[in-house]
């Protein structure tokens, strides 16, 4: 039983309903895998159980009354009990209540039955359908080995024209969209769902970490809408849930990706929103289980949790996922321990900046703060990397000027620098962009940009053939007209 734990594999293709029957030996504790809650405080729960102990990680069901609520294992205290974290609500469940290990860890129905449809971190539908049929993988899934991985695969075009000129997105590597609370993480996400799935024909696997269920019905629905619903699945583990469920829930979604890579032989993409939620819902269950914090507050564990999550994101000769998760930035503070963990681990940043969308500049990205491994001339070709440079070096020169600008004003520049100024507006204003996904917010058709009509209108914004352009007429387009 141990090795196939160990491997997150069972015997069986499915894992039993465990229903506790009173005249079963109620009580008896002689039974193996058979235990009672001895101590209950909100989501933790000490159930004394018959040597030998169900392993940590493995789910545990308590039952009181009609109610179930599975526990995971996440340690053992002395030779008899287990100390667990509900993976559901525990009100109504009581101290003396009956418990059956199931002794496997989590599991969760994988395959073709799972498209199209919305799931809970246990693999139960919550969109009203039936249930999943299909066979069940453990959500504690170890990643693949170093010489397994393939590393990116190029990059995959957004339609966006900011992250596709400036922050490549990689096919089969970990993006990472950083910001504080409301500069647009999530209708970036959603965008990126909206134009990837649709127009490249991709598969989807969205993990709503801590979500709102405002957000998830949304995001459901719009999918829907789209025509894209029946090649996505989507994972919720929502707010007022417990934190072992929010904690678990992006673990779910991965083993969703990795079957569809891994059996399927498909490309995935797999978005979270967010991995900040998760961190959180980890130093929740860190605290109740009584471990002394670390920096900031955080859990001794985070970095080995957030490698635990990020490192499964992987390609192989059998497919790639490829990764955008959002992480809230806590304060704006960019080096908060959880936001400076995940960053390691991802090949491009998206920067969400408070200033750019102070200005109305959407999506609110900066461009000096955001960055891409895939940003070389090997990989973009050489006009792109040169551009983007160029690009780059205006923006930042502008940037340096704004303190004289504003003290002074833009006469008291040279004529270089009030070139460079004016340069650097038009190319802030080309590279908004009106969302699909935003158009009945916004009242402007969402549009799609192609990469090389992108830097054919950049070429000529550095080049000043739109030096006499109203700042107004590129603010909010799509591609310009060509001269």
């Amino acid at each position: 039983t141990s090795s196939r734990f160990a491997a997150g594999m069972s015997d069986t293709a499915t894992w039993p309903e465990l229903t506790l029957l009173a005249e079963a030996g109620k009580g008896d504790l002689g039974m193996q895998g058979r235990g009672s809650v001895v101590r209950l405080a909100g989501p933790v729960a000490e159930i004394r159980f018959a040597p030998p102990l169900p392993p940590v990680r493995a789910v545990v069901v308590a039952e009181d009354g009609a109610r179930q609520v599975p526990f995971e294992v996440q340690g053992h205290r002395g030779q008899d009990t287990a100390i667990c974290v509900a993976l559901a609500a525990t009100s109504g469940l009581s101290r003396g209540a009956l418990v059956q290990s199931t002794q496997r860890p989590l599991e969760v129905t994988v395959g073709a039955d799972a498209l199209g449809r919305v799931v809970d971190v246990l693999g139960r539908p919550i969109d009203g359908g039936p249930p999943l049929r299909g066979p069940k993988w453990s959500v504690h899934r170890p990643p693949p080995a170093v010489h397994e991985r393939l590393g990116a695969r190029g990059v995959f075009h957004t339609g966006i024209k900011l992250l596709d000129f400036l922050t490549p997105l990689p096919r089969g590597g970990r993006t990472g969209m950083f910001g504080g609370a409301g500069v647009g993480k999530t209708v970036v996400i959603m965008e990126l769902i909206h134009n990837v799935v649709r127009d490249l024909g991709g598969m989807c696997v969205f993990a709503g970490v801590g979500e709102r269920s405002r957000e998830g019905n949304e995001l459901w629905r719009d999918l829907e809408r789209a025509g894209v619903l029946a090649q996505s699945v989507l994972v919720f583990g929502q707010m007022n849930e417990a934190p072992g469920a929010r904690f678990r829930t992006a673990l779910t979604a991965i083993t969703l990706a990795e079957y569809f890579r891994d059996v399927d032989k498909r490309d995935v993409i797999l978005f979270v929103d967010n991995v900040f939620r998760f961190v959180q819902a980890g130093a929740e269950v860190s605290a109740l289980l009584g471990r002394l914090p670390s920096r900031v507050g955080y859990q001794p564990t985070l970095a080995s949790e957030i490698a635990e999550l990020e490192e499964r994101i992987a390609t192989t000769a059998s497919g790639a996922i490829s990764s955008v998760q959002a992480v809230y930035v806590p304060a704006d503070d960019i080096t908060d321990p959880a936001v400076a963990a995940t960053f390691t681990h991802l090949d491009a940043h998206i920067v969400l900046s408070r200033q750019m969308a102070a200005k109305g500049l959407y999506p609110a990205v900066d461009p000096l703060a955001s960055s891409s491994e895939l940003l070389t001339p090997t990989v973009v070709g050489e006009r792109h990397y040169q551009l983007a440079m160029q690009a780059r070096q205006i923006l930042a020169r502008a940037r340096e000027l704004e303190d004289i600008v504003a003290m002074l004003g833009i006469d008291e520049l040279s004529g270089e620098d009030r070139t460079a100024v004016s340069r650097a507006r038009r190319l802030e204003r080309y590279l908004t962009q009106p969302f699909f996904v935003s158009e009945a917010f916004t009242g402007r058709s969402g549009v799609s940009v192609a990469l090389e009509r992108t830097l054919d209108d950049v070429q000529d914004i550095v080049a000043g053939r739109h030096d006499g352009t109203d700042e107004a007429e590129l603010y909010m387009v799509g591609a310009l007209p060509r001269k």
